[in-house]
């Protein structure tokens, strides 16, 4: 199984991210100009935060609050749970599996490198079954 920095070497497009004070209207512009569900938020380019799609529906529009009006700290989830280059794919299906989440950061050395996505994780998860499946047909016509 591939290990993330392998999987992120295969990735392409930029890292999205914006700052905490960034309005909330400006994050959910670079999520859709970007065709993502989150964005990390960086301070000084250090991670402080993720801001998801679903941390815009529960913690904006729910409580009536207008989006141009909020800045990403007061919304963003500030306690991210992160992986290095060297998780294995499998391994991060299980983190966001159990943790239901839909994105992972990646940090190598205080750095973000990265984010993984659970498309990310499930279509490398099924590319690497298929191979293992023909592997074993080879195997055994001979």
């Amino acid at each position: 199984m591939k290990t993330i920095r392998q999987l992120l070497a295969s990735k392409s497009g930029p890292l999205v991210a914006v700052k905490p004070d960034d309005a909330v209207f400006h994050a959910l512009q670079v999520m859709a100009d970007h065709n993502v569900g989150s964005v990390l938020v960086l301070d000084d380019g250090k991670l402080v935060g993720i801001f998801t799609e679903r941390d815009y529906a529960r913690k904006v529009i729910l409580h009536g609050k207008a989006s141009k009006d909020i800045p990403v700290r007061a919304i963003m989830s500030d306690r991210v749970l992160y992986v290095t280059p060297e998780r294995t794919v499998d391994e991060c299906m299980a983190i966001m599996t159990e943790m239901h989440f839909r994105h992972l950061p990646v940090i190598a050395d205080d750095q973000v490198v990265g984010i993984v996505s659970i498309g990310d994780v499930v279509k490398e998860t099924i590319s690497h079954q298929q191979f293992v499946i023909e592997q074993m047909e080879k195997y055994i016509t001979g």
